[in-house]
């Protein structure tokens, strides 16, 4: 089994894509206006208007009501990462700015336009460097 794509419920595709796209650098691929992919060659981020939940099973998802998921981005450069994103993320959605986490990554967290926590990272210990090599 492999883990390929994780998919976000917003009740705004267009906005939530735009603030991605910014953020990742990744160009969406456009399916309906209810549904978008950014496609990394690891993983994918699908997003998905609140019209696609009752496809799924109705009532099964809300927007903008996550609480416990952090989606994870390894990027080259962490500290350049949230320079980069200073401009464009209002200062109170970033939850920290880059701190070396006690296993070994440092780490900036921050909210998306709906609220989601989203971390960049970049491994900075030996053990972390192996973990995510390439």
């Amino acid at each position: 089994m492999d883990f390929v794509s994780i998919r976000v419920i917003t009740g705004d595709v267009a906005r939530l894509v735009a603030f991605y796209e910014m953020a990742t650098g990744v160009q969406a691929t456009w399916f309906t206006e209810d549904f978008a992919e950014l496609r990394t060659p690891i993983a994918t981020l699908a997003v998905a208007g609140t019209r696609t939940v009752p496809l799924l099973a109705p009532g099964s998802s809300r927007a903008a009501d996550n609480h416990s998921v952090i989606l994870e981005f390894l990027v080259d450069d962490v500290d350049a990462a949230y320079k980069r994103l200073a401009g464009s993320v209002p200062a109170s959605d970033f939850v920290n700015e880059p701190t070396t986490m006690p296993w070994g990554n440092r780490s900036l967290l921050f909210r998306d336009p709906d609220g989601n926590l989203v971390n960049f990272f970049t491994p900075v210990t030996a053990a972390a460097k192996e973990k995510f090599a390439r």
